[in-house]
């Protein structure tokens, strides 16, 4: 099936999309999870225990070919995304609106900011215009580790990027001004607890 993009551009699948069983065999940690699945297990535990509501925003997708091989079947051979996409999640967190993309990179020294768009640039700005608490989690793959990087910093390194500075963001950049987070059991990507200390007083 051929999914396309309002431009007519043929979507690929970026890292945190769908993967074989062998691609996920390889993915961070080697325990057959990519990023997507644990920060959509991490939600699905805030939201049984009434922590926080947090959702995967779902992507339109306007369907044009469909193939009928027998009467109790349909598949889908050609398609288009209604629209760019923004970011990956949002929700609500003790009454401020949460909005964040996650992306994950196989490189240990930077994060290449070819993995981001204009418009997710332009939606985070927005999101921070009127004071939603944005974000960004950066997963480096090989190293295994998670960081959360505010929004405010990564549009900083964009526009460093767009008057000629450097197209990533290196990995001590990341640590100077992200914060690590442990992958733990329950809550296995815990963003929430980088939230309660920056803008809840730890609590």
């Amino acid at each position: 099936m051929s999914v396309r993009y309002p431009n007519g551009k043929v979507y690929q699948a970026s890292i945190s999309g769908n993967k074989s069983e062998s691609e996920k065999k390889n993915s961070y940690s080697n325990r057959g999870m990519t990023l997507e699945e644990d920060l959509n297990a991490t939600n699905t535990y805030y939201l049984e225990r009434q922590i926080a509501v947090i959702h995967k925003k779902p992507t339109p997708v306007q369907i044009v070919k469909v193939d009928y091989p027998s009467r109790s079947a349909a598949v889908i051979r050609e398609a288009y995304f209604k629209q760019a996409s923004t970011t990956d999640y949002n929700g609500i967190y003790k009454g401020r609106y949460i909005d964040f993309e996650a992306k994950e990179t196989k490189n240990n020294t930077s994060f290449p900011l070819q993995n981001f768009h204009q418009h997710q640039i332009d939606h985070m700005q927005q999101v921070l215009t009127q004071d939603g608490i944005c974000f960004v989690i950066l997963c480096f793959t090989a190293l295994e580790e998670i960081y959360y990087l505010d929004a405010s910093h990564l549009l900083g390194f964009w526009h460093r990027h767009l008057n000629g500075g450097r197209k990533s963001v290196t990995k001590q950049e990341v640590q100077e001004v992200g914060f690590i987070i442990p992958l733990g059991y329950q809550a296995r990507i815990n963003y929430i607890s980088i939230i309660d200390r920056l803008y809840f007083n730890g609590n």
